[in-house]
């Protein structure tokens, strides 16, 4: 018995089931399993595998349809895969009629939610993968075929029956090892010139790349859309052909859990500022590394929209989205035309006027101290503050350490922002509005 015939056999999936409505421990799901005679490497594969469930069944399915509902895939599969929320949003760029090639389809995740009247192939060069693919549309009332091969090869094959399709969607892989992030976000299989290569091959199609990606290499007729909830950015996606019906555009837009848009921003897209920065890149990676994140590729946009200014009566978080499409600059003016940066390279806009939700976290500014134990100490207990939540952004170190140092006393909560303001170090005390 393979891995796959293990886990959907109706053996696994009812202890499993059984499992979770008891509530079962480890400990007691190993007991079981080693009682009804299963080997130790198939008691580790299914136990592996229920750590997955409750996370698909999140991911992919309503609170109502999640009970019993079940998928193949392994951790990397189900990390890299598109999300209900944002699935549901792309599913209304697609036409109503046509066949779609799934490229480097994994698991599935980029076709749960392709309108149904479309035709589906999923195409990937591992045969384990398709046979996720495979389990998992039929897990969604989807009939696909699958095809193995390399999607750098098959636009242009002669095998038309496995290859010719009207649109495409790639998500090119960029992790080399399970759970690792690339540093260098351009480093994908297939690369962007060669997803611009296959593109040439069909009508339309979407490519979904890492939030981080530099726009200064994305061809001109296409459509940049970057999309995410309220606190995160999670796909740059790139639309070629006919599916691109805003060509030479850049837009923001944020969704509910529901995929229905929240907010949205457009702007044409200006190649004069995606000319990389190389000073201003130089201080974004030192920013990055002091706070452990993945590269973050900056443009000259940051540098020159907003003017850097003084601390003032408000300080915002832009929400990911419009940092990520550089909109946040223009979006910030339109409030407020005295919006400015408190310091290069940091997304932290101070104004006179406080900025919209959802397109900005905005918080009122209390009082402001230099990054020293005793200053900060003195301004929250002059404000009566015992509970803080500590913000860090181009600082390094412990929050929890922080926090326990300061020993705040008081009655009232706040948001402490450890950054920089014109380059030097601050803390911001502030209340969310």
């Amino acid at each position: 018995m393979n891995i796959w015939e293990l886990l959907t056999s109706d053996k696994t999936q009812g202890f499993i089931k059984e499992a979770f409505v008891r509530k079962m421990d480890a400990l007691q799901v190993s007991t079981r399993l080693n009682k009804d005679g299963y080997s130790n490497e198939d008691r580790a594969t299914i136990m592996d595998y229920m750590a997955l469930v409750p996370r698909f069944r999140e991911k992919f399915f309503s609170e109502s349809e999640r009970k019993d509902k079940f998928l193949l895939c392994d951790k990397l599969a189900l990390e890299q895969s598109t999300a209900q929320d944002i699935g549901r949003w792309k599913a209304n760029l697609w036409p109503s009629e046509g066949t779609v090639n799934d490229l480097c389809c994994g698991m599935g995740g980029d076709s749960f939610f392709l309108p149904p009247t479309l035709k589906v192939t999923g195409i990937d060069l591992d045969e384990n993968r398709l046979a996720m693919y495979r389990y998992n549309l039929q897990a969604f009332g989807k009939n696909v075929d699958t095809h193995c091969a390399d999607v750098r090869k098959v636009a242009n094959s002669n095998d038309s029956a496995d290859s010719k399709a009207d649109f495409f969607t790639i998500d090119p892989a960029r992790r080399a090892l399970e759970g690792e992030n690339q540093r260098d976000l351009r480093n994908l299989t297939p690369t962007l010139e060669e997803v611009v290569e296959i593109s040439k091959h069909y009508k339309g199609g979407m490519a979904k790349l890492p939030p981080g990606y530099p726009p200064a290499e994305i061809p001109d007729e296409t459509e940049i859309i970057y999309i995410g909830g309220h606190s995160d950015c999670r796909e740059c996606l790139v639309l070629f052909g006919e599916l691109a019906k805003n060509p030479d555009t850049v837009q923001a837009v944020i969704v509910n859990k529901a995929g229905e848009t929240l907010a949205e921003w457009r702007r044409k897209r200006d190649r004069s500022i995606e000319t990389l920065d190389d000073e201003l890149q130089e201080k974004l990676d030192k920013n990055d590394a002091l706070e452990g994140k993945d590269r973050t590729y900056r443009t000259a946009s940051s540098k020159s929209d907003l003017p850097l200014g003084e601390l003032g009566k408000y300080l915002s978080e832009p929400a990911p989205v419009l940092i990520r499409s550089h909109l946040f600059n223009a979006v910030a003016l339109t409030n407020d035309t005295n919006a400015r940066l408190i310091s290069e390279g940091i997304a932290y806009v101070t104004s006179e006027k406080p900025l919209p939700a959802p397109g900005f976290s905005c918080y009122e500014v209390l009082a402001h101290a230099e990054i020293a134990t005793g200053a900060v100490r003195a301004m929250l207990k002059e404000h009566d503050v015992g509970k803080i939540t500590l913000k860090l952004r181009g600082v390094k170190l412990d929050p929890d350490a922080e926090i326990k140092r300061l020993k705040p006393k008081g009655k009232n909560s706040a948001i402490l922002f450890y950054t920089r303001a014109l380059g030097e170090k601050i803390a911001i005390l502030a209340r969310k509005l």
